[in-house]
């Protein structure tokens, strides 16, 4: 293979792998999930939450969207750092390897701050509450695996 159609190869491979990263992160981070929906609309319009729980929600609520918005923004610039890696080595070399790495690091920490997130809501709840809860994160959960 010449040298001029090896490279076009590189460029394409590089392309298609950036391509499919930025499709992934804005497929999984941009769309609304619907675990996050369900569980927002069973706190707000199933829970009968008194004034209190609705206030310690929200509280938690704006924190979280702080915190999610900050790891939004860092995997954004994982991605650029990773489309940056491709651009340099044309492989799957060292840099390549630690921006992938860097990207499931924080990916990694936004599903902690999910759950946290979740485990703080639910110690809100009182019992029955809690027990609707977890019933319908379980479900959330494992929906697609039904």
């Amino acid at each position: 293979m010449g040298s001029t159609k090896r490279l076009l190869l590189i460029a394409f491979i590089a392309f298609v792998a950036a391509a499919a990263g930025v499709f992934a992160a804005r497929t999984y981070f941009d769309a609304p999930r619907k675990s996050e929906s369900e569980i927002h609309a069973l706190l707000h319009d199933q829970l009968s939450l008194d004034a209190t729980q609705t206030a310690k929600i929200e509280a938690l609520e704006a924190r979280h969207a702080t915190r999610k918005k900050a790891l939004e923004l860092e995997m954004r610039a994982a991605n650029a750092r990773l489309a940056e890696a491709i651009d340099a080595e044309h492989g799957y070399g060292p840099q390549v390897t630690a921006a992938v790495d860097h990207v499931h690091h924080v990916m990694g920490e936004m599903q902690k701050e999910v759950l946290e997130h979740l485990f703080a809501m639910r110690a809100v709840l009182n019992p029955e509450q809690a027990s609707i809860f977890d019933r319908t994160v379980v479900k959330a959960l494992t929906a697609e695996a039904r």
